[in-house]
C-alpha cells in the first residue's frame, strides 16, 4: 500500500518524478558491496600508483605511495593548466616564403597636388584654407586651439554662411584632373586618362586614385617587371595655390601606394615628387596573412558602411565618426561628419581626446575594437630622382607643349611606377599550438606523471557515476525513512 501510494506520487511529478520511480525500484547496495566497489576500482584501474595504497599492508608504505599518488596528480594538474594557458594565450609562428608569378597585380596609387587650391577661388574665400586644416586636424586626432590665428575669422564666415559646405567648395574648386593638368598617361605601354581614376578626398583636398577598387573586373595586372604606369603632371602654379601659414610650402604631386580594397593614408605614408624631377619608383608586394584567433570572424562581423572590404584604419574612422555624431549629434555625408566649426572645437576636439587617452576606440589586435584583417596587402617602395626634363628635352616639350622653358622647369612632374620583380613575399602567421599538438601535450604529461590514457579517464568517469547513482539511491530511499513524521498537537 505504501509502495502504490510513493509511485502515485512520483508519477505526479512529470520526467523528474519517472526518474524517482525507476531509482525507487532499484536495491540500494549493502556498505560491504560498495567497499568491494572501490577495493576492485583501485586495483584494477588502469591509473598507476592507487594498486599499491590498496594492496600494501605496511602503513608506511601506503602513506609514501599515498604522497607519491598525490604529488603526480598535483604535478600532471599544474602542468596541463600552464598547456592550457599557454595556448589560450595565441602563441605563434612566421613563416616567410616568396612566390614566383607570372601576372602580380598592380597596386592602386593615389595622387594628390601640394598646392591644394584653385588661386582664384581662395582669392575670395581666403579662410577656406583654415577651415580645410581644422577637418584635417579632426581626421588626424590634432588639438584644435579656439585661439588659432584665423579662428575668429572663420568663425564669422560661417556664421554669415549658414549653407556653406567644406567639402563641395573644395571639390569644386580644388585641384582637378583632365588633359591640362595629366599631360601623359601611360599603363604597361597602353595610353590612360583622367577617366581612370576616381576622385577621393584627403587632407590634400581633391586627390585622385589609379586602379581602385570600384571595378574590379578592370583592375590591372603587370606581366613583365621594369614597366608599369607612367605619369606626367602639369600641377600650374599659376592657377593652383596653397597657405605657406599652414606648412604647405612644397611644389608637386605627393602620392601614396596602397592596396585597391584600402583608402590611401598620407601621414607617414606618402612620397612626394617636386616639379623639375623625374622619380622613379619600384616597388614590391609583401602579403600578410595574421594568424587565425578563436574570434576570427569577428573582424568578419563588423560590416564598414562606406567601404566594401574590411580594413583596420576604415573601421577606427567609422567608430570615430559613430561615436562624434553620438556625443556631439553631427550629421553624417557620405565617408565623413560635418558641422560648423564651433562643433568642431566645443565638442569634436575634447571627445576625439577622451577616446584617445582612454583608449575607447584601438585597432591592430584581435581582442581591439578594430581587429587586423586576415590579410593585409603592402607595397614596400624604393624611389630615386633625377633632374627632368634634360636640356635637349627642356626644348623638344616647350615647343610641344607651347610653353617657355622656365614654365615646364616649374610645374612638370614625371613620375613611373613599376614592380621590380615579378615575385611576391609572403610572411604568413599561424598558431605555435594547434588542437592535436595541444592534446597530445596534455595526453604526454598524463601517461608520464600518472601512467593515464583516454581509458584511464573513462575509467574514472564511470566510477564517479556509479557512486553518484548511489548517493541519489541513499537520498531517495534511505533519508525518508530516517526523517520523522509530522508531530500531532498534544490536546489532540
Amino acid at each position: 500500500m505504501e509502495q502504490t501510494e510513493k509511485t502515485k506520487v512520483y508519477a505526479e511529478k512529470g520526467l523528474l518524478g519517472k526518474i524517482k520511480l525507476w531509482l525507487s525500484k532499484k536495491p540500494l547496495p549493502s556498505p560491504t558491496d560498495r567497499k568491494k566497489f572501490d577495493h576492485d576500482f583501485a586495483i584494477s584501474t588502469s591509473f598507476h600508483g592507487l594498486h599499491n595504497i590498496v594492496r600494501n599492508r605496511s602503513k608506511i608504505r601506503k602513506v609514501i605511495w599515498l604522497a607519491v599518488v598525490l604529488g603526480s596528480v598535483s604535478l600532471v594538474v599544474w602542468q596541463i593548466y600552464s598547456r592550457l594557458v599557454n595556448y589560450f594565450t595565441w602563441p605563434t609562428t612566421t613563416s616567410v616564403e616568396v612566390q614566383y608569378v607570372e601576372k602580380i597585380e598592380f597596386p592602386a596609387v593615389t595622387f594628390c597636388n601640394l598646392n591644394r587650391f584653385q588661386t582664384e577661388a581662395v582669392a575670395k574665400f581666403g579662410v577656406i584654407f583654415f577651415l580645410w586644416n581644422i577637418v584635417s586636424k579632426v581626421l588626424h586626432l590634432q588639438e584644435i586651439r579656439a585661439n588659432s590665428t584665423g579662428f575668429k575669422e572663420a568663425i564669422d564666415f560661417l556664421a554669415s554662411q549658414q549653407n556653406f559646405s567644406i567639402a563641395e567648395f573644395v571639390r569644386k574648386n580644388g585641384f582637378y584632373l583632365n588633359n591640362s593638368t595629366l599631360l601623359k598617361c601611360d599603363f604597361f605601354g597602353k595610353p590612360c586618362g583622367s577617366q581612370d581614376f576616381a576622385h577621393v578626398f584627403t587632407e590634400y583636398g581633391n586627390c585622385f586614385t589609379f586602379n581602385h577598387d570600384e571595378n574590379i573586373e578592370a583592375r590591372e595586372k603587370v606581366s613583365v617587371s621594369g614597366r608599369g604606369l607612367s605619369l606626367l603632371f602639369n600641377v600650374n602654379q599659376e592657377e593652383f595655390t596653397d597657405d605657406p601659414t599652414l606648412g604647405f610650402v612644397d611644389a608637386g604631386i605627393i602620392f601614396v601606394i596602397h592596396s585597391p580594397k584600402k583608402v590611401p593614408q598620407f601621414d607617414g605614408l606618402g612620397l612626394s615628387s617636386p616639379v623639375g624631377m623625374h622619380a622613379r619608383v619600384t616597388i614590391r608586394q609583401l602579403k600578410t596573412v595574421h594568424q587565425e584567433y578563436h574570434a576570427n570572424s569577428y573582424f568578419q562581423i563588423i560590416k564598414l558602411d562606406n567601404w566594401k572590404h574590411f580594413h583596420s584604419h576604415g573601421c577606427l574612422r567609422q567608430a570615430l565618426n559613430k561615436a562624434e555624431s553620438r556625443l556631439c549629434h553631427l550629421l553624417h555625408k557620405g565617408k565623413g561628419i560635418e558641422c560648423d566649426l564651433q562643433k568642431f572645437y566645443n565638442c569634436v576636439s575634447p571627445t576625439l581626446d577622451h577616446i584617445e587617452v582612454n583608449e575607447l576606440c584601438t585597432m591592430g589586435t584581435h581582442n581591439s575594437s578594430c581587429p587586423v584583417p586576415c590579410e593585409e596587402t603592402e607595397y614596400p617602395a624604393t624611389i630615386s630622382y633625377s633632374t627632368f626634363p634634360s636640356r635637349k628635352a627642356l626644348k623638344h616639350l616647350s615647343k610641344k607643349l607651347n610653353q617657355s622653358q622656365k614654365y615646364i622647369r616649374e610645374n612638370l612632374v614625371n613620375i613611373e611606377i613599376n614592380y621590380s620583380d615579378l615575385n611576391y613575399k609572403i610572411t604568413q602567421q599561424q598558431k605555435a599550438v594547434s588542437v592535436s599538438e595541444l592534446l597530445a601535450d596534455v595526453g604526454g604529461q598524463l601517461g608520464l606523471f600518472c601512467g593515464a590514457s583516454m581509458i584511464t579517464i573513462i575509467e574514472i568517469i564511470e566510477y564517479i557515476f556509479t557512486n553518484f547513482y548511489w548517493i541519489c539511491l541513499l537520498f531517495l530511499l534511505k533519508i525518508p525513512e530516517m526523517t520523522p513524521g509530522p508531530h500531532l498537537p498534544q490536546n489532540q
